[in-house]
């Protein structure tokens, strides 16, 4: 990098960090180019468990289509709910 390096603002909370990245290069404040990868083999994903009341003809239709995509039928309900929740 050859500019010095801007500093990181403080933020009164996650959603004001959250609306600052949203709209700013990291690479303003940080020389990427000096990250190196680190490894969290302790990290375990977050979940929850929730009971969905389907029509038995949904969930048919559910593990078909999961079937012929050789993938569990959980995992396509959660892949298509983060698809829909993000426009894709």
């Amino acid at each position: 990098m050859n500019k010095p390096a801007k500093p990181i603002p403080t933020f009164a909370n996650e959603a004001e960090e959250r609306a600052y990245w949203e709209s700013n290069d990291s690479s303003e404040h940080l020389d990427w180019s000096k990250a190196q990868k680190v490894m969290l083999p302790n990290l375990k994903p977050t979940t929850k468990t929730i009971s969905l009341r389907l029509p038995q003809h949904l969930l048919d239709s559910l593990k078909v289509a999961a079937n012929a995509r050789d993938v569990p039928y959980q995992s396509l309900i959660k892949v298509w709910l983060q698809e829909k929740l993000h426009g894709h």
